[in-house]
């Protein structure tokens, strides 16, 4: 049976990178969007399902998963957001509420619908995307630095639930990305040392691969030299 990957919003800048890697290396790729603007993005492909779901509203993340099928074997959560503002005393508790629930709730329930048939295969792998500010935060962003350091804790937790049953949870934490919108924002960086959207995706590609089987609970840097 052909191995399907669900890589939730798999058409932005990182998030295309990883798609098409997966396209590659030869799995069926199911990746849920917002706006149809987001599918300029990605090429077309025969192994390619694209789904229009809401991955806040538990209904459609559970339509995703039935498009998945039962050869679900890996789940890419990559829906995230960044937050860089005032320091904590000037941050309304919306903005930090906001960044737990931008970075929490499509994992969550993505991962929650994706259990079920990875647990009647007895295989599968779980990929998230944390952020080296889980670890090393940095003024202005303790919203974001707090959510990504969530993630990890959830992953963690995954890990302890259901590693016995076949199932490989994993996190990554990236540096800086070689994106568009972060060579705008800072024109006068090295760029050579930030990681780039391709190397982010064959990481997560070794995470979900059978050479990777033995890797569970692990909390992989992606920084790159930045």
């Amino acid at each position: 049976m052909q191995r399907t990957a669900v890589i939730t919003g798999g058409t932005g800048g990182l998030r295309a990178a990883v798609t098409h890697a997966f396209l590659d290396a030869g799995w069926r790729v199911v990746v849920p969007y917002n706006a149809p603007r987001e599918l300029e993005r990605v090429r077309e492909h025969e192994r390619l399902e694209l789904v229009a779901a809401d991955l806040a509203d538990p209904a459609a993340v559970a339509e995703v998963m039935d498009t998945a099928g039962d050869s679900l074997r890996a789940l890419v959560n990559l829906v995230g957001g960044f937050h860089a503002g005032d320091r904590i005393h000037d941050t309304p508790v919306e903005t930090f509420e906001a960044q737990l629930t931008l970075n929490l709730r499509p994992t969550y329930l993505a991962c929650a619908a994706a259990l079920p048939a990875m647990l009647a295969a007895g295989d599968g792998a779980i990929v998230c995307v944390s952020s080296r500010a889980a670890l090393q935060p940095f003024s202005g962003g303790a919203a974001y630095a707090t959510a990504k350091a969530a993630v990890l804790a959830f992953v963690d937790a995954l890990h302890v639930e259901y590693n016995d049953d076949g199932i490989r949870a994993n996190a990554i934490l990236p540096s800086i990305i070689d994106t568009p919108a972060n060579r705008a924002s800072m024109p006068d960086a090295d760029v050579a040392k930030w990681v780039r959207p391709e190397q982010i995706a064959q990481t997560i590609l070794y995470l979900c691969s059978d050479e990777s089987s033995a890797l569970g609970g692990a909390h992989v840097p992606v920084y790159g030299r930045a």
